[in-house]
């Protein structure tokens, strides 16, 4: 069973609704007893990096997701917003993050941006994938995601990169480190090449 954390801040029906096309059962929740129950979480997420972190507080989300991924090692996949929030705080705001990650959420840089790039970063884009893993096996090599955000990670340990994209310049566009994953983009909107990212989470051991 996926577990996706309802914390009012994502596309859960889209998630869910790709997941059901892989005959994957999922559930969508807030309640810390069913995700404690949990065998594989999705933390999804649009909007901003403070409302995000005050909606977990607000459900009383933190603890349970603290023990489920750093003590019981239960994978987690984080998604756009989501992912941000693994890291130690983002300059959206005030907020500290999760700090799962060794790695700040940062705002996209308009002087190293090409002349007619724009922020938020809207559209299609080819991820480069850095090493090998799990969740990217057999992903075809002109793999294209569909992103749609203004912030992304600045990781402090390059190891922890799994996938990268360009927009003016490099950033990174996936993360894993041990049993934690994140995307910066929307698999779920992301046709195919989503749809494989998620089988490949799926069927993670």
């Amino acid at each position: 069973m996926i577990t996706i954390i309802d914390y009012g801040a994502g596309n859960l029906a889209s998630i869910r609704n790709m997941l059901r096309s892989l005959s994957v059962e999922s559930e969508i929740t807030s309640d810390p007893n069913r995700i404690e129950q949990a065998t594989k979480l999705i933390l999804p997420g649009v909007g901003a990096f403070d409302h995000g972190m005050e909606n977990l507080h607000n459900r009383r989300l933190i603890d349970v997701l603290n023990r489920k991924v750093l003590t019981e090692k239960t994978p987690i996949l984080g998604i756009c917003l989501g992912v941000q929030l693994f890291t130690k705080r983002s300059e959206e705001g005030t907020a500290s993050g999760l700090g799962w990650l060794d790695a700040e959420t940062i705002r996209f840089d308009p002087s190293l941006l090409d002349t007619n790039d724009r922020v938020p970063h809207m559209g299609w884009r080819d991820v480069e994938i850095s090493r090998s893993s799990k969740l990217t096996k057999d992903l075809p090599t002109d793999s294209r995601f569909y992103f749609v955000h203004s912030y992304h990670l600045r990781c402090n340990s390059p190891a922890d990169i799994l996938l990268s994209a360009r927009y003016g310049y490099s950033f990174a566009s996936g993360v894993e480190r041990e049993n934690i994953f994140g995307v910066q983009f929307h698999p779920e909107k992301s046709h195919r090449f989503g749809k494989k990212l998620l089988a490949n989470y799926a069927t993670l051991n």
